[in-house]
């Protein structure tokens, strides 16, 4: 009998959390690297991004098993200045990578006041606004932009896919109300998004994919024939080019054509290239004023009058905000399709299931 993709069981984060772990440590990571791993990416699922957090799981296992992701990689800084660093991934799972990446901008950044630190050799890192979100326990605007894991873009105008969703993640604090998260994809949607459809047998909406015709793609179980739209048109595309400069050849990373399917190829390094910028407040102005004006900021859009139909104007981040509440009180829904396939990545490792 299919599984019900509409039929949800809730979780606690403790017990995803820990499930991932299990795995992670019984395919060859060290326990404190996969508890790392898993608690990074229950953030993600915490923050509602259901194609980035234990959505994940069965492919970044088959990539460990594969060997296309390094189970103890050493981490290192190859280059470094003042309010720069290149950091060496070692082909790690690219949410240790970014981490430690981050890690390094916060630090240098209390002194430097502003810290880029660009990453070669990491792979796909899960939700974007986890990284981004780091900065703000420490008062500061995090920035966070990465090459996405396999390309479904073609440049505007073009039929060959060169190009990936792109990510980007700002996160920027505020006093009382809540942080301003923007977390997007330089494409209408992220794959994982796509992915996660056709999972659970939606059909896509009019407006994310076009087939090899140039026309709707709706059917997400058929996505790796059509290609992903830039936002904004010509626009979209050319963030998704120049963000893909930034982090993938400023830093020695893969771009282009160069970019490893890591959905079609489990074994291969991907040499996923990546960016971390983190802006330490006070070193522009006082830290207060700073969040109390951010308030301002949100309370004049909140105030905005609306166009007819629409309830409220919204700020980036009040989604995740709620999913966050929601989770943390009633836990993370997880749809029967996933479970299963949970259930046998559990079984294939020998261990506990999930819950």
């Amino acid at each position: 009998m299919p599984a019900d993709a509409n039929n949800m069981q809730r979780f606690t984060r403790d017990q995803i959390e820990a499930f991932m772990t299990r795995c992670f440590a019984a395919s060859g990571m060290p326990d404190a690297d996969a508890a790392t791993v898993a608690n990074l990416m229950a953030e993600g699922d915490m923050l509602g991004k259901d194609s980035h957090g234990i959505f994940r799981l069965p492919g970044y296992i088959g990539r460990l098993k594969s060997g296309g992701f390094n189970p103890t990689p050493d981490i290192k800084i190859e280059k470094e200045r003042t309010a720069m660093a290149l950091v060496d991934g070692d082909n790690g799972m690219g949410h240790l990578v970014v981490h430690r990446a981050a890690e390094v901008a916060i630090e240098k950044a209390k002194t430097a006041g502003v810290a880029w630190v660009g990453l070669h050799s990491s792979n796909h890192a899960g939700a974007a606004g986890v990284y981004s979100n780091m900065a703000l326990d420490h008062d500061m605007i995090g920035l966070y932009v990465a090459v996405g894991s396999a390309n479904h873009l073609p440049p505007w105008g073009g039929t060959e896919a060169l190009l990936s969703t792109n990510p980007i993640a700002v996160s920027v604090p505020a006093d009382k109300e809540d942080s301003i998260v923007l977390d997007m994809a330089t494409t209408v949607t992220s794959y994982g998004k796509v992915k996660v459809y056709a999972q659970r047998g939606i059909e896509m909406p009019e407006g994310w994919m076009v087939g090899p015709d140039g026309g709707p793609l709706t059917d997400a179980s058929k996505a790796d024939t059509g290609y992903l739209l830039p936002i904004g048109g010509p626009k979209g595309y050319g963030l998704a080019l120049i963000f893909g400069i930034l982090a993938g050849t400023l830093n020695g990373a893969h771009f282009g054509k160069n970019v490893v399917d890591m959905n079609a190829d489990a074994a291969s390094p991907t040499n996923t290239g990546q960016f971390y910028l983190a802006v330490n407040i006070s070193a522009f102005m006082d830290v207060g004023d700073f969040k109390k004006q951010v308030d301002a900021v949100i309370a004049e859009m909140h105030g905005s009058p609306t166009l007819p139909g629409v309830e409220r104007v919204r700020l980036p981040g009040e989604g995740t905000h709620a999913a966050y509440a929601d989770r943390t009180a009633n836990g993370i829904p997880l749809p029967d399709p996933l479970l299963e396939n949970l259930a046998r990545v559990a079984d294939d490792l020998s261990v506990d299931r999930l819950g």
